[in-house]
């Protein structure tokens, strides 16, 4: 804002010392004598060029040709200001002295470069705070602040351009195609400004008013009212400004598409989800302080689909802004955001993990903590009841406290975090109670056979930039145990004692099993499954990167018969969504016939030791082998004939 006040107070320079000698001296000489008065209060070389015409009727004014104000001494981009024409009217009364009251202003086609060096020095610091009404300073005066007695009925300023630089980011913005329409007809009184212009996108419009200008000019907070409209959207304030800069009062927004709106303004590349600011229309109660203290209250938003409440306060005087926010919600959909697939948990397991990339850089632009609750949290596979949590940030790492997450007939509590200052990691510890397995697993894996209460504990840390990495990646351990419950599509007591696959319902009083993960692969080593017949344990892998899975099912002990009955393990192999159930034959043998094959091996030794002794003609002496006793007689015989040698 100083830098659009001193450019006023430069263009009130100009047009004093111009109409100063408007009825003594010829064109020329005006706007010779006008340049070199501007350049000695101002420290900065002006040049006028062309024709410069007097006007006496029916407006009293003067128009020059070029107009050059030379740029700061430390800046090799050329003039600071550059207009091809500069018209300007007052009331006759300004000969006689007083105030300066333009009647008319206009600039055509003007380019202004607004710089800031490495160092901290911008080239707007004119000296011409200390300018008197009549645009000249006394002989040997000190500046001094003296406020401007300027009134303005119209500026009209067409085609301007206006690019912005900082050297010390490298930072390059620019505002092409400005029109301004600035009526100021009161110095103590109400401004109005209407504008247009472009910065990277479509055109912006910006339009308002100003109470009590001269006061806001001598530092105080006044009356202020404003519009900027562009990309399909705009977004008003009204309520009280000021210089320093500070500014309190209600902020409306109605934006129909946040991206060509952001885009309009030069902030492309934006692409919010449909529920999550995509549009956004709401209000809310603004503070500024000194310009680096920003608070909210009174918010409500409408994201396009989602309701949200809350208050924040925002410190932009560090290195990295800190927010502090409180942002209640109702039933949150965030299905846009986690990317899920249209045909459910189960059509989200045919197609794998996505593998687009995940941008976690916004974790790095604000540090602060923000307190979050929502009636319902929708994310695509998983649905979430009430949920109360606190999100930490600092230096791009987000932790996710999770005080009360109600999930599936359960509660979920523990911590959540993701790191991206070093490549993007997530990791975490969080403990279940009460979990409706049928309803989680629909949901997360596509998987409808399982239905039972559970709980557990699970601690994680994964690591890549998409889902499909970082799933692959998952190691950490956990354990979960059950209640009673059943597996749909097949009779594992049935399937266990006869081999029969031809379906039906397992019904189990208790599940428990802990595991392990390691290169995004889950391993299990003590299943224990209890039914009402039977007690089986499993083990195997559970793919949760690759989706699949590699089990057995043993039974243990068969309960309940007069009879032992048949033993046949179960093997579980597949990808999640189609997983083949079958018996294995090869361990059902090694687990119901052992002791028969025991015998038989026995009975074979047996059958073979007699064999040999008859062949051999050898007899075992108590104690002693059929092999130690065969040993024997070839030791016998090789020694008598080493003595034959020797006779």
């Amino acid at each position: 804002m100083r830098w659009i006040v001193r450019l006023l107070g430069l263009v009130v320079v100009l047009a004093a010392f111009v109409l100063g000698a408007l009825f003594f001296l010829p064109g020329e000489r005006i706007a010779r004598i006008a340049a070199e008065q501007i350049t000695r209060a101002t420290g900065r070389t002006v040049t006028m060029s062309g024709e410069t015409r007097l006007s006496l009727y029916p407006v009293l004014g003067v128009a020059t040709g070029a107009v050059e104000i030379a740029n700061a001494d430390w800046s090799d981009a050329g003039p600071m200001l550059r207009a091809e024409s500069f018209k300007v009217g007052v009331d006759p009364r300004v000969l006689w002295g007083g105030d300066i009251r333009i009647t008319g202003l206009e600039a055509v086609a003007p380019e202004i470069r607004l710089e800031r060096a490495a160092d901290g020095r911008v080239n707007w610091e004119l000296g011409v705070e200390g300018v008197a009404p009549s645009g000249q300073s006394e002989p040997g005066a000190p500046a001094r602040s003296a406020r401007l007695g300027l009134t303005l009925d119209r500026a009209l300023i067409t085609g301007a351009r206006l690019s912005m630089i900082d050297h010390g980011t490298g930072e390059e913005q620019q505002i092409t195609d400005l029109d301004l329409d600035l009526r100021w007809p009161d110095h103590a009184g109400t401004a109005t400004l209407e504008a247009a212009f472009r910065r990277g996108g479509g055109p912006i419009r910006v339009s308002g008013h100003l109470d009590e200008v001269g006061a806001f000019l001598d530092g105080a907070a006044t009356g202020v009212s404003a519009r900027v409209s562009a990309g399909g959207g705009a977004v008003g304030f009204e309520g009280r400004a000021g210089l320093r800069p500070e500014a309190q009062g209600r902020l409306d927004l109605d934006i129909g598409d946040t991206g060509a709106f952001l885009a309009a303004l030069g902030l492309g590349g934006v692409d919010l989800p449909q529920t999550l600011g995509q549009s956004v229309k709401g209000r809310a109660d603004l503070t500024v302080t000194e310009g680096t203290q920003v608070a909210v209250r009174d918010m409500a938003l409408d994201l396009g689909g989602n309701a949200v409440t809350g208050v924040l306060d925002l410190d932009l005087s560090g290195d990295v802004p800190r927010l502090d926010a409180r942002i209640d919600a109702g039933a949150l959909d965030l299905s846009k955001l986690a990317g899920a697939d249209s045909t459910g948990g189960g059509g989200a397991a045919v197609a794998g993990w996505s593998k687009e990339p995940i941008d976690a850089s916004a974790l790095g632009l604000v540090n602060g903590d923000l307190a979050f609750a929502a009636t319902s949290v929708n994310l695509g596979d998983l649905k979430l009841g009430k949920t109360r949590a606190l999100m930490t940030l600092d230096r791009a790492r987000a932790v996710f406290d999770l005080r009360e997450v109600r999930a599936y007939d359960g509660l979920v509590t523990g911590e959540f975090v993701i790191n991206s200052r070093s490549g993007l990691s997530v990791g975490g510890t969080t403990r279940a109670e009460g979990i409706n397995l049928e309803r989680f697993l629909a949901d997360a894996a596509g998987i409808t056979r399982f239905a039972a209460a559970a709980s557990g504990e699970l601690s994680f840390l994964g690591s890549g930039n998409s889902v499909d990495a970082i799933m692959k990646s998952l190691s950490g351990q956990g354990f979960v145990t059950t209640g009673r419950g059943v597996i749909s599509g097949i009779d594992l007591d049935r399937l266990m004692r006869a081999g029969d696959v031809t379906g039906g319902t397992t019904i189990f009083d208790e599940m428990r099993a802990s595991f392990a993960m390691k290169g995004g692969n889950l391993f299990n080593e003590d299943l224990v499954l209890r039914l009402p017949r039977a007690r089986a344990e499993g083990r195997g892998r559970v793919g949760l990167g690759a989706r699949d899975i590699d089990y057995l099912l043993t039974p243990v002990l068969l309960e309940g018969e007069n009879r032992r009955g048949l033993a046949i393990p179960v093997r579980i192999r597949g990808s999640w969504d189609n997983p083949r159930i079958t018996p294995d034959l090869e361990k059902a043998i090694d687990l119901n016939l052992k002791e028969e094959r025991e015998e038989l091996q026995k009975k074979a030794g047996e059958r073979v030791g007699r064999e040999v002794q008859e062949r051999l003609g050898v007899t075992p002496e108590e104690g002693q082998s059929t092999e130690d006793a065969i040993r024997k007689k070839l030791d016998d015989k090789a020694a008598r004939k080493l003595r034959k040698l020797f006779e």
